[in-house]
């Protein structure tokens, strides 16, 4: 086992078959003078970060009465739990019902399956397709109950918009503006109440009709990317098809941009598509060219590499589970309990608040994307990189929620030039990013920071491009110094949009930089970034020299 054992498998990592030849890869920094006295600093560092949270959340200190009202009964070690995020406290404590549910759809699948191969040839996968959409129907009644007519009515109409719309140029303008409209009128009118619409349905909105989770507007966010994607992928096959020979395999970016024959768009794929039970609460995002191919060519996804994501997804929800029992950041944020604590006890708060966010949203997604694989299904990765290991702004974005990425590159990136206009189109991106998000001024003044602090990466790549200077000895440490500027515009960006907004933002900064002893903390900060991005650096040296190939 190798340190590089440790990178998330992704297609596009695969071991390519052009590695460079031996002489032309760097040379291992891993046992120089210069990396041993990096290990010094880590090894002295790592505990401190961990050990100040843990301290503001012991019982004595001055502040905990002021939080203590969010914490719940724990299970490790009789310390409480800090269960005070909402978005992850909906996850946590469904894991049981969310097993259960996943464990009878495989085995219906299952059954299906066995029942069909016994009177036929085993080719594709297409016969699942009606099992998927009824499974399907019985899940989402379960889970919006009488709410799912309004989700199958505004499916159905995205449907006959890109059946009616799919040789005019004027197509993909409809599809947006009315999935556009969507999100803005399920925030204006909470989603719509039946007697809202007509006084003589107002019955289905009594509780008992309601489901287990009657908000759909709120997950409608993450169907109108797959309803997009449709009717996109329809639109581009009608005017530019494409096509595969048969037995040739496809790998995820060429089962993306290859379509497929018109008569493939039908109501019954796109209706098991867009509500895919495994995928549907919270992702990944798959494009329907993607889950189509997929189930007319299965992929062959092995036991042994479920068993290692399954491992994997324990792994972290373990490591969710001991930081939310020994480190109760978020209800110290939520509660504002910060008084008399010391810019670096601050600055933890806001490090380890974003730490359980990246988790917050690992957890689900890799749980989902476990209970695809298992169906056969091989959605995207979102989370490739641990959010403490990136250093390039535009690296962070490829490496966090990967699959939107993904998404946002094929449907709204390069439609609107790519690279010939990377700023203004940045700008965009992350505009509807934030809005796509959460209607709030929060999240929009997030993308527009977000937009802002990928300037000065621009700049330094067009003035210091590696192409000239990789081979000087101070342009590492430049690049370096670099990282570090990126990773501290990243946090605040992040910490507006995500943790504690812009009010918060001004108090940690007047924290950081308006204090002596918030100067001291910042320039000691400064330097072990400054280490942990070169150790990064040769992390991903060390992926090239096994033949790993990324762009984060």
């Amino acid at each position: 086992m190798t340190i590089t054992d440790l990178t998330v498998k992704i297609p596009s990592s695969s071991r390519s078959t052009s590695i460079p030849s031996e002489s032309s890869r760097k040379p291992s920094r891993w046992g120089t003078v210069e990396f041993k006295f990096y290990y010094v600093i880590l090894c002295l560092a790592l505990p401190l970060m961990i050990w100040i949270p843990i301290t503001l959340s012991d019982p004595s200190h001055p502040n905990y009465p002021q939080y203590q009202y969010k914490l719940w009964q724990g299970w490790l070690f009789g310390r409480n739990l800090d269960n005070s995020d909402s978005q992850y406290r909906s996850f946590r404590n469904n894991i049981p019902i969310l097993t259960g549910v996943a464990f009878l759809f495989l085995l219906l699948k299952y059954s299906w399956n066995k029942l069909y191969l016994m009177s036929k040839i085993p080719g594709d996968n297409l016969h699942l397709i009606p099992l998927n959409a009824a499974l399907s129907l019985i899940f989402l009644l379960a889970l919006h109950g009488s709410s799912i007519l309004k989700l199958v009515i505004v499916i159905t109409i995205n449907f006959i918009i890109a059946k009616t719309c799919k040789s005019s140029k004027f197509g993909p303008a409809l599809t947006w503006a009315f999935n556009i409209g969507i999100l803005f009128m399920n925030d204006r009118y909470n989603g719509y109440r039946f007697g809202a619409i007509t006084p003589s349905l107002e019955f289905l909105d009594q509780e008992k009709y309601e489901g287990f989770y009657p908000r759909w507007h709120i997950n409608f966010n993450i169907t109108m990317l797959r309803l997009v994607s449709f009717s996109m992928d329809y639109y581009w096959a009608c005017r530019k098809p494409n096509s595969v020979e048969a037995g040739i395999s496809l790998d995820e970016r060429q089962r993306q941009i290859t379509s497929h024959p018109h008569e493939m768009y039908s109501y019954a794929n796109y209706f098991s598509y867009a509500l895919y039970s495994p995928l549907y609460i919270a992702g990944p995002i798959m494009t329907f060219n993607d889950f189509l191919w997929q189930f007319r060519r299965p992929l062959t996804i092995t036991r042994s590499s479920v068993l290692g994501y399954l491992i994997r997804f324990i792994g972290c929800l373990l490591t969710m589970e001991a930081v939310l029992h020994f480190m109760y950041v978020v209800a110290i944020k939520d509660t504002r309990a910060w008084a008399s604590d010391s810019p670096a006890q601050i600055g933890m708060l806001g490090f380890w608040n974003l730490i359980i966010v990246w988790l917050k949203l690992l957890l689900p997604w890799r749980f989902f994307r476990l209970w695809a694989l298992v169906d056969g299904i091989d959605p995207p990765e979102n989370m490739v990189r641990c959010m403490a290991n990136n250093y390039s702004a535009f690296g962070f974005w490829r490496s966090w929620h990967r699959s939107y990425n993904l998404w946002i590159i094929r449907y709204i990136y390069i439609p609107l030039g790519g690279m010939k206009n990377v700023f203004v189109n940045s700008v965009l991106v992350f505009t509807f990013v934030a809005l796509w998000h959460d209607l709030t001024f929060k999240l929009l003044a997030w993308g527009w920071l977000v937009s802002l602090f990928i300037l000065p990466e621009m700049l330094a790549r067009y003035f210091l491009p590696a192409s000239r200077y990789s081979s000087t000895s101070w342009y590492r440490h430049v690049c370096a110094l670099g990282g570090v500027a990126n990773i501290l515009l990243m946090i605040t960006a992040n910490l507006v949009g995500f943790v504690i907004g812009v009010d918060g933002l001004r108090f940690f900064l007047n924290e950081l930089v308006g204090t002596f002893a918030g100067v001291q903390f910042l320039i000691g900060v400064v330097f072990c970034l400054f280490v942990g991005v070169q150790l990064m650096f040769e992390y991903r040296e060390e992926e090239m020299r096994k033949g790993i190939y990324r762009r984060c």
